[in-house]
């Protein structure tokens, strides 16, 4: 691998985060999406659909212009790295998608794609990837139609959409992020599929979506694929 390049530690990244999201909203709001993550976890402990040593869901997908991507036709260039995030609004899904294009050179280098996929329209997806410059596709799943195959399908709950709305964000104004009004979200995971079709690496952190992959965790899966 590329010696110069400093894998991010995404913990860490998230305690910097948290310190000034706490400085930004205010200890009460963030108390509310703090303990609405812990519920979630308490509540999710399995939330995976699939696990290591399954054969993967066959799919394809839009992309962020509207280019239909195949799962198939990715798996002939070698391995595949799933990520499944909620959306642009998720301050955790842009810190962790930021830090998956970090190590984008590592994962190429090891001879395998990363996709982002979440149930946002392409307009939604676009403005992700330009956010932070992603060099993957990020994918529209419109209503989770593959999401659900992979992982649990959430709603948020009523008070966590209310206290979003007070700071400007509409967590389901399908007419910003959705082409559809079922207001589910994916608990995010991530999944490396090889060349064979068949999952050697499920993981997410059960329903806390504050928790993430950690970025090494995805290059050891994949150097463990290359040996």
């Amino acid at each position: 691998m590329t010696d110069s390049i400093k894998i991010p530690v995404y913990r860490e990244e998230k305690k910097t985060f948290e310190y000034d999201l706490e400085a930004m909203l205010g200890k009460e709001t963030l108390d509310i999406f703090n303990l609405d993550a812990t519920l979630l976890a308490q509540k999710i402990t399995s939330p995976l659909k699939i696990n290591v040593g399954d054969k993967t869901p066959l799919f394809h997908l839009p992309n962020a212009v509207g280019d239909i991507i195949s799962i198939e036709n990715l798996l002939k260039q070698g391995p595949v790295v799933i990520t499944f995030y909620r959306g642009n609004w998720c301050p955790y899904c842009n810190l962790v998608l930021n830090a998956y294009q970090r190590i984008l050179p590592e994962i190429k280098t090891l001879g395998a794609n990363l996709i982002a996929i979440s149930p946002q329209n392409p307009v939604s997806s676009l403005y992700m990837q330009a956010k932070h410059d992603l060099g993957y596709e990020v994918l529209s799943d419109a209503e989770n139609t593959i999401a659900k195959l992979f992982t649990t399908i959430i709603k948020s709950e009523t008070e966590i959409i209310n206290e979003a709305k007070k700071l400007g964000i509409d967590f389901y104004d399908f007419y910003d992020f959705y082409d559809h009004n079922s207001k589910e979200i994916p608990v995010p995971a991530v999944f490396i599929i090889n060349k064979n079709g068949t999952v050697v690496f499920a993981k997410c952190e059960n329903g806390d979506y504050r928790l993430r992959v950690e970025p090494q965790d995805i290059l050891d899966a994949l150097l463990n694929i290359a040996e």
